[in-house]
């Protein structure tokens, strides 16, 4: 297997540039992956403020567990919206859907920013947040992995290294914002306005934000050429390429899965778990997620330079390997102590990083692109719903049984079987994008 693929100039040697055209469509596909999960972050950081508002809070550990549960419900909805949006991306074009997709996450994360408390209309507001995450769990079940196939598709062949670099720094830069404004927002109200009101701040923020993406997504090209969209006749033609490639859906779950579980326990999971279970200060644990932030943006565009033009499968499967062993560094954080945290959140980082910025397009490279938006997209809400959405509530309630040593087999274990379905899928259909 080589390990160049990218086409360059036979006279300058220079990489395929990417046209104006090009990069105005990665900035909107890229900022509609800062809005989703600056939004699915948000709900995840602010969950210990969040479930007293919308629960009955006598016990603030079960209103915690009972926001982290309908945080688990919108992942629980992704295999739908894949199911759902993914089917119009292969039939109608990425366009449309994705200009959806933005739309639906932008109005629901206004709705939770001013919807009223358990204390004020009783049960009907959790069933109101419940609503609304159901609705960003269908919105973001096409998200990402429809937004990086479309990037894919929008740029020259042997660029592939060059999407999953900047995707992810887009997807690393809604996690970086979500951690500062948390954190600023805890640090200028204080923990009393924070629980209060102040929770809400965020997320007017991320409904702001989504509007402006709204706006960018009008213009973006098309990748579906009008006889592609015309063999894409019906829902059975797209599902009958889904079906032909089942094995690739399979090893797409597994990749999604392991990644997004290493994901949520980094990213929601053990912040969770220090304020909570062990009663870190809120803004020292935000400063510190915001750091991690930091650390994703800036290595996703490193990688997004070192990965251009080499064989993505190549770098997966060592950056893969590599995770089965760093999910073991979260047993060092056993007792409270905010620099036994800090060691834990920031040692596993650099695989962290190596990790969520290649999976998404490794991917979509198992897919022909006449059933790449319902296959990657159910693969993926698949992967995420049983693995990635569960993380955080698993780790936390792990913890709480003294069984923490549980969680890294777990994640260990998917990392392992993510690799051994991806082979198989690799050598029974082949790889679609890239090498």
């Amino acid at each position: 297997m080589t390990d160049t693929v990218v086409k360059t100039d036979p006279e300058t040697g220079r990489k395929s540039r990417l046209s104006p055209e090009v990069r105005r469509g990665l900035l909107g596909l890229g900022l509609g992956n800062t809005l989703e999960w600056y939004d699915w972050m948000v709900f995840g950081l602010l969950s210990a403020f969040i479930g007293p508002k919308f629960f009955p809070s006598q016990d603030p550990v079960a209103a915690t567990l009972s926001a982290l549960a309908v945080f688990a419900v919108g992942f629980a909805f992704r295999p739908l919206g894949g199911i759902l949006l993914g089917t119009f991306a292969d039939r109608i074009g990425r366009r449309r859907v994705m200009l959806w997709s933005i739309m639906m996450m932008a109005v629901t994360t206004l709705i939770i920013a001013v919807s009223p408390t358990y204390d004020q209309i009783g049960p009907a507001a959790g069933i109101i947040l419940l609503v609304c995450r159901i609705v960003q769990g269908i919105s973001t079940g096409v998200e990402a992995p429809l937004s990086t196939a479309h990037a894919v598709e929008l740029v020259p062949e042997g660029r592939e290294g060059f999407v999953a670099g900047i995707i992810s720094f887009y997807v690393n830069a809604g996690i970086l914002l979500a951690s500062l404004v948390s954190y600023l927002s805890s640090l200028m109200l204080g923990g009393t306005a924070m629980a209060d009101w102040g929770w809400r701040v965020p997320f007017i923020v991320g409904a702001a934000f989504g509007f402006v993406v709204v706006y960018l997504r009008r213009t973006l090209p098309e990748t579906m050429k009008p006889e592609e969209l015309a063999e894409n006749n019906s829902a059975k033609t797209v599902w009958g390429g889904v079906r032909k490639h089942w094995l690739s859906v399979l090893a797409i779950t597994f990749v999604v899965g392991a990644a997004q579980a290493y994901n949520y326990a980094w990213n929601t999971g053990l912040p969770t778990a220090a304020r909570t279970g062990f009663k870190e200060d809120a803004t020292a644990v935000f400063a510190l997620t915001t750091v991690l932030g930091i650390v994703l943006v800036v290595g996703s565009l490193i990688i997004s330079k070192v990965a251009d033009g080499k064989s993505l499968s190549k770098w997966f499967l060592i950056t893969r390997a590599l995770s089965i062993p760093s999910v073991f560094l979260m047993l060092m954080y056993v007792r409270p102590g905010i620099a036994g945290f800090a060691a834990v959140l920031l040692g596993g980082s650099v695989v962290l990083v190596l990790n969520m910025t290649l999976y998404n397009v490794v991917t979509s490279s198992l897919m022909p692109k006449g059933c790449r938006g319902a296959g990657t997209a159910l693969g993926y809400g698949l992967g995420v719903a049983l693995f990635g959405g569960t993380a955080s509530y698993l780790l936390v309630w792990l913890q709480s049984l003294n069984a923490s040593w549980i969680f890294p087999v777990y994640v260990a274990v998917l990392s392992a079987l993510s690799i051994v379905f991806y082979l198989l899928a690799r050598k029974k259909n082949g790889i679609f994008i890239g090498r």
